[in-house]
């Protein structure tokens, strides 16, 4: 059998276990397991150790627990539920404008998490349920969670870029800087349509009552609790200065660990005591105004990130650590860390990083096998020298098979599975790999959405009201993927909307 068959029948063996519901890790790993023992006997077994050892080696993998943590304490402390009050009452005048503002709200969500599910989880569990008890139409505000939740992989941090930048061997801050103004002119066209369509159907998105808009301009006392805002800026300061040498580091680790265990048990008596201490500050404002301070919170936290590592003044790792310990002083400073939280965040952190390391562990050693045949050189031949195709009809062709493979895969599984075929192949066909990383997101979360199989279709069905039907779930997604459709043609024909910020940021 030649080699090319046997890539072609591991390939086929592949998607067949998928399709039969077999977990993504076990299917790929034990096809690419298989066939490195029968195609070089017990010397095939390295493989997979080669990949593990590979695995741990890659330093920025530690952003993933980080930005994951930072999402899930954002999430259990209720911070998510604090901005839909806010877009609620900022938008609710507009026509249309909660679902909008629903659409603001995952954006800012995106910026704290870099997962779509979450964002999903979100939306469906807060913004929903409030959406149809203002008669809002059902239809309508189920496509926009479905539409709002996909940019959660495309607007910085994403978690997907990520395993992207890893296996494509691309600057992941050069991929997160090539997905913000794509993000952003996607939820810019969301909110165009939904602004358009509800000002034709004004019953589709009903403005807010005078009266409920009046109940938000009673003056309301903004309490600050002065010892926990010291203490906050006080350890933000020393780090900073610490980073600068204004303060000399500890020369031995015994000095080093006696200065973290006194910082980490000043937060903590700060914490424990701070209600006797008594400072506490009452600043007379309107509700309303009171509640925009809610969207500040997430822009602290994206730029905490953001600032310091396009300057260079951080890695990604320590970046995503600092992401990671905002949100966590954030939920301290609202008076919301309990343990229920931490631990609900810590379980949950723990279960999806394991699930992404074996999904990768799984997809680095069937791409070694794939490599070793040859496969990858043989599929470029098959289509620019045998099939003569032009470069542009392939990458047409790859996307098509993104929005197929997404009736039944994750995002994460279709890019491990994909990646060792179709990165060599873009970069030979001569295509930017940073831009083909956005090409990417975007398809996938259309494919994510396309009936009658799309991942967020069913994970919408399990977590929306049960007046909402299967049918109105297929119904709610179609303007909305012609939408993303427009998004990604416009992409493709104009790349610099992807590469023109991370060309003048890396290049200035």
């Amino acid at each position: 059998m030649s080699y090319e068959m046997i890539a072609i029948f591991m390939f086929s063996s592949m998607m067949l276990m998928l399709l039969t519901g077999q977990r993504v890790f076990g299917a790929i790993g034990g096809v690419a397991a298989l066939a490195a023992l029968m195609l070089w006997g017990t010397g095939g077994s390295d493989i997979p150790f080669s990949a593990v050892m590979k695995l741990m080696k890659w330093y920025p993998l530690l952003t993933l627990p980080m930005f994951i943590f930072m999402g899930y304490i954002l999430s259990e402390s209720k911070i998510a539920d604090d901005l839909y009050k806010m877009f609620h009452v900022w938008m609710g005048p507009v026509s249309g404008g909660l679902a909008i503002g629903t659409i603001g709200l995952m954006v800012l969500i995106s910026a704290m998490n870099g997962l779509s599910v979450a964002g999903m989880a979100i939306g469906a569990t807060i913004a929903l349920p409030e959406l149809l008890r203002r008669n809002y139409d059902k239809i309508m505000v189920t496509g926009v969670i479905q539409a709002g939740s996909s940019l959660g992989i495309l607007v910085p941090p994403s978690v997907v870029l990520v395993l992207y930048a890893m296996i494509a061997r691309q600057p992941v801050g050069q991929l997160w800087l090539a997905g913000v103004l794509p993000g952003l002119m996607m939820a810019a066209m969301f909110m165009i349509y939904i602004y358009i369509r509800c000002r034709i159907t004004p019953s589709l998105g009903p403005t807010l009552e005078p009266e409920e808009r009046e109940k938000f301009n009673r003056i309301q006392p903004l309490i600050i609790n002065l010892p926990l805002w010291i203490y906050g800026f006080g350890v933000a300061g020393f780090l900073l200065l610490l980073k600068r040498g204004a303060i000399p580091m500890a020369t031995t680790q015994l000095a080093g660990l006696v200065v973290v265990s006194l910082i980490i048990l000043a937060g903590y008596l700060v914490w424990r005591h701070h209600a006797k201490l008594g400072w506490v500050l009452s600043i007379p404002m309107k509700e309303k105004y009171h509640l925009l301070l809610a969207g500040v919170l997430p822009l602290v936290i994206f730029f905490s990130m953001m600032v310091p590592f396009v300057k260079g003044w951080t890695s990604l790792t320590e970046s995503s650590a600092v992401g990671a310990m905002v949100a966590l002083g954030a939920a301290i400073l609202k008076g919301r860390m309990t343990r229920k939280v931490f631990e609900n965040s810590v379980r949950n952190t723990l279960a999806i990083s394991c699930m992404f390391m074996w999904i990768i562990v799984a997809a680095m050693g069937f791409g070694a096998v794939f490599d070793g045949l040859g496969a990858v050189k043989a599929i470029e031949s098959l289509f620019t020298e045998k099939l003569g195709l032009d470069p542009w009809m392939i990458l047409v062709l790859m996307q098509l098979s993104f929005l197929v493979m997404g009736t039944f895969l994750d995002d994460t599984a279709m890019l491990v599975i994909v990646a060792p075929l179709y990165i060599p192949l873009v970069n030979h066909l001569g295509f930017d790999l940073i831009w083909y990383g956005v090409l990417y997101t975007i398809t996938t979360q259309i494919a994510y959405m396309t009936p009658p199989f799309g991942y967020n279709l069913f994970l919408m069905r399990a977590m929306a009201p049960p007046e909402i039907s299967m049918r109105d779930i297929y119904r709610s997604i179609i303007p909305f993927v012609l939408v993303m459709v427009v998004a990604l043609v416009t992409i493709m024909v104009f790349p610099q909307i992807a590469l023109w910020l991370p060309h003048y940021i890396y290049q200035n």
